[in-house]
């Protein structure tokens, strides 16, 4: 059997964020509150994560008292510690005798300016003085309860983002550049800076991330990352220096582009993320969000493999800051719960379990609301949920075994987005096209990893690596391996563009991946919000796709070298020519598709692609609109069913012969069953 991220707690943890700091001056909240856990099924907390002036309220003067009571309360109750380090948020009094902590801002119109003291993650990662009293805290905080009864998890700082610009962080990121490069002639070469007369003879004259370079603007994100997974990396090395056993993890945020997420996951121990679905929104925007988020919690377990992930933040109700905060309709909460769990994780947390009073959350959703009693539905909610995840210990520990690996590229997506071209209409959604991608695996229940471009390839059936428009060194190699082993690789319009350092590849598109697909593309079209062209099946083609197809936005104009043309155009001046090829490679095939296509044609191509190579899915059964099925299994070949119901109106599934027990309500179910809307299943291996 998989072992749980902390086998001294062998449950799916059900939580989140609680601040009891905030309600030390009122008496009698923290006996109610744990009153109320266990009849809302908590059974752990997240404590600590904004709490550092409530800590260290002056320089060297801990406060551990409402801490430990805390603590010594969740142990005597078999609960779960998720235990933060403040670093998230730091106090004032360090900004008023440290004000090099906080960052400066570098807009390009005037001078660097010292940020005041304000929200969360001011802080300076390149500060001497801010990671030294970081590491005080985190030392402080590991040598009292890193072996705590009550302690499953460290949780680092929270959902690390942001840049600094100030003149430490400058100098950092210089010396990182000599590093790299060695000397200023190959950073010039890398950068292209001749344009424009932008060639460096000196280090220090890199002081601003001039956007006319493409290359800076790539490295500076680089080290950006780097720096951020160095903080991290000391973090750890704190905590690790008095508590060697609980394991570390940090709250990461799919669609926050300002990270590459891999450096720091392999500075923890496992990936957590926070996870704020908008399922209150109208009915039909209702499967295309599902799939996204569905995308969401694939990536982000897919960043730590061969592990649970857990969801660290959700809301078991509105936000505060969405743009229409509607109230998530009657079964959403646990629909989207059991979602989480379906993709992976080991969780279901919540921001937050006590609403506050004020502050810029305090109409942000929770468990216990400014009611502070049991009688809200919300609670109820939040209550069967609790029920859920008792029900579903079984599945603890167990994984998603994909054989399917959609590329996403955190690095590719800076590249196109740093590029003054090639096109605005398609540069900003390269998150979007991949999801456009994935969706047709989501509906027919296939499990999908996602990678980035150095992920290994070896283990899967079939890669697809939409819009890869910047290539990382090896990247190509390792394609015509895993083609030539027999793998099926699928590359789009505006892959193979430029390398590493956005500099565009010579010999024609798509650069390094030009032998493998058997393509040329020689020309790329834009076609205007309103314009179509379509994409017309060849007769006999290796797919079996018939008919004719829309596509929009990007039409390349390619030839095919030695590839099959599987589809072509059927208008503008290059109608008839290929818009899909297919290249025989050693055992294996690599497909290239010239064009966005619609939804209709993404359907129909990858669901071909999956009947050719046989991929299992989690039902052997078409699935209808509305309804996903996920699966996860452990090493002793246990094999866990999650049928969930994204529409809002009830749905009928196909479950097969095979009876199995639904593991949510102890039902034996086979054949035909009606779910309703926002119904799950959570069905064990047939009985």
């Amino acid at each position: 059997m998989n072992a749980p991220l902390n086998p001294k707690f062998p449950f799916l943890l059900h939580g989140g964020d609680y601040n009891p700091d905030q309600w030390r001056h009122v008496p009698g909240v923290l006996d109610e509150d744990f009153r109320l856990f266990p009849l809302a099924g908590i059974n752990s907390v997240s404590v600590g994560i904004f709490s550092w002036t409530a800590l260290e309220p002056a320089e060297g003067r801990y406060e551990f008292g409402w801490l430990d009571e805390v603590m010594d309360r969740c142990a005597e109750r078999g609960m779960a510690v998720v235990l933060a380090t403040p670093s998230g948020a730091r106090p004032a009094w360090m900004a008023q005798k440290y004000p090099e902590v906080l960052r400066m801002n570098w807009p390009e119109s005037i001078p660097p300016v010292r940020n005041l003291w304000s929200g969360r993650h001011n802080h300076c990662p390149t500060s001497p003085v801010y990671r030294e009293k970081v590491r005080q805290i985190d030392e402080a905080l590991a040598a009292r309860y890193g072996k705590h009864p009550a302690l499953a998890f460290w949780h680092l700082s929270n959902e690390y983002s942001g840049e600094c610009r100030c003149p430490l962080c400058m100098a950092a990121f210089r010396d990182w550049l000599r590093k790299k490069y060695g000397t200023l002639d190959e950073l010039n070469h890398a950068w292209w800076s001749g344009f424009w007369a932008h060639t460096y003879t000196d280090w220090d004259q890199i002081e601003r991330i001039d956007p006319c370079l493409d290359g800076l603007v790539l490295d500076w994100k680089r080290w950006v990352s780097h720096q951020t997974a160095d903080f991290v990396r000391a973090e750890v090395a704190a905590i690790r220096k008095h508590s060697a056993d609980a394991p570390i993890t940090t709250n990461l945020m799919a669609h926050y582009d300002g990270l590459d997420y891999a450096p720091i996951a392999r500075e923890i121990d496992f990936v957590s993320w926070d996870c704020y679905p908008q399922y209150h929104e109208r009915p039909g925007e209702l499967e295309p969000l599902a799939a996204k988020f569905g995308f969401s919690h694939d990536y982000m377990r897919s960043l730590k493999p061969g592990k649970p992930f857990l969801l660290m933040e959700s809301c078991p109700g509105p936000t505060n800051w969405y743009h229409h905060n509607r109230l998530l309709r009657p079964g959403q909460h646990r629909l989207k719960s059991i979602q989480a769990v379906a993709h992976g994780s080991d969780s279901v947390q919540y921001f937050q379990i006590r609403k506050g009073r004020g502050g810029a959350e305090k109409f942000h959703g929770a468990v216990i609301d400014h009611e502070g009693t049991e009688k809200t539905r919300m609670f109820r909610e939040v209550a069967q949920v609790g029920r859920d995840l008792q029900a579903l210990r079984p599945v603890l520990g167990s994984l998603v075994p994909a054989r399917v690996g959609i590329v996403f590229d955190r690095e590719s997506d800076w590249a196109i987005k740093a590029a003054a071209g090639p096109c605005d209409a398609v540069k900003q959604h390269s998150f979007d096209t991949a999801i456009r991608h994935y969706r047709p695996y989501w509906k027919r229940g296939i499990p999908v990893d996602v990678l980035d471009g150095d992920s290994p390839l070896d283990g899967y059936d079939l890669v697809v690596a939409p819009c890869l428009f910047m290539l990382r060194d090896g990247f190509a190699e390792r394609v015509e391996r895993f083609v030539e082993k027999g793998g099926t690789f699928v590359a789009t319009w505006l892959t193979g563009v430029v390398g590493p350092t956005g500099l565009c590849f010579r010999g024609g598109f798509p650069g390094p991946l030009r032998k493998v697909l058997g393509v040329w593309a020689e020309e790329t079209d834009y076609l205007y919000d309103d314009e179509r062209n379509s994409i017309e099946c060849a007769d006999g083609n290796a797919l079996g796709l018939r008919g004719s197809f829309g596509t929009d936005t990007v039409c390349e104009v390619v030839h095919a070298e030695g590839s099959q043309v599987a589809a072509t155009y059927g208008s503008a001046f290059y109608a008839g020519t290929p818009a899909l090829t297919v290249n025989r490679f050693g055992k294996g095939e690599a497909w290239y598709l010239a064009t966005c296509g619609d939804d209709a044609f993404l359907d129909a191509f990858h669901g071909a692609l999956a009947a050719r190579r046989g991929l299992r899915r989690a039902l052997d059964a078409d699935l209808p609109e509305g309804v996903c099925a996920n699966v996860r299994e452990n090493d002793a070949g246990d094999r866990f069913v999650f049928v969930t119901n994204f529409a809002s109106e009830p749905r009928t599934v196909d479950l097969g012969p095979a009876p199995r027990k639904n593991l949510l309500d102890g039902a034996v179910l086979s054949g035909s069953v009606v779910l309703p809307p926002f119904g799950v299943l959570a069905l064990a291996d047939p009985v």
